[in-house]
């Protein structure tokens, strides 16, 4: 299964055409760490993610986390551990996945700068929720229904194409 991002606000997901919003200053093939951009390319799918004292964990086929109080990203691109999920450590830079807000009920890696992880290129890529499709800090992010919708059809395998 191959997802694809067309434009800045529809996602092509197997016969579904799901409205979405992406980084604030748009799509970049030259994506680096706070530029507010989207990566342009293909990559693959990991983990969903998922807050089981708000919401049901969602019919897949990806392999799933259950988000603690303790998760976290790393985003400190000096950490060997950039670009990770790890657990909150007041020395290493980081984003909390466990979020006041909703964003953050579900979401799924886009492994963009993930398995050969460079310095500085950008982390914490993912697909995540929206309730008003404002721009993000360079995910894409989806109402809740079509987040549903899209953890249904991928796969382990599935890809990702942001043009």
């Amino acid at each position: 299964m191959i997802i694809e991002l067309k434009n800045k606000d529809t996602l092509n997901v197997g016969n579904f055409k799901l409205k979405c919003c992406v980084g604030k200053k748009g799509i970049s093939k030259n994506k680096f760490e706070g530029d507010l951009k989207t990566p342009k390319g293909k990559f693959g799918i990991g983990n969903l993610y998922w807050r089981s004292d708000r919401v049901k964990k969602p019919q897949t086929k990806l392999f799933c986390k259950k988000i603690t109080r303790s998760m976290a990203w790393c985003n400190d691109s000096k950490s060997n551990l950039y670009n990770k999920q790890i657990r909150i450590n007041k020395r290493i830079g980081h984003e909390r996945i466990f979020r006041k807000d909703s964003k953050y009920d579900y979401f799924i890696v886009i492994k963009y700068n993930y398995d050969k992880v460079k310095k500085y290129k950008g982390s914490a890529i993912f697909i995540h929720l929206t309730k008003n499709y404002k721009p993000t800090a360079g995910c894409i992010a989806v109402t809740k229904k079509d987040f549903i919708i899209i953890a249904k059809v991928l796969k382990k395998n599935s890809k990702i194409i942001i043009n």
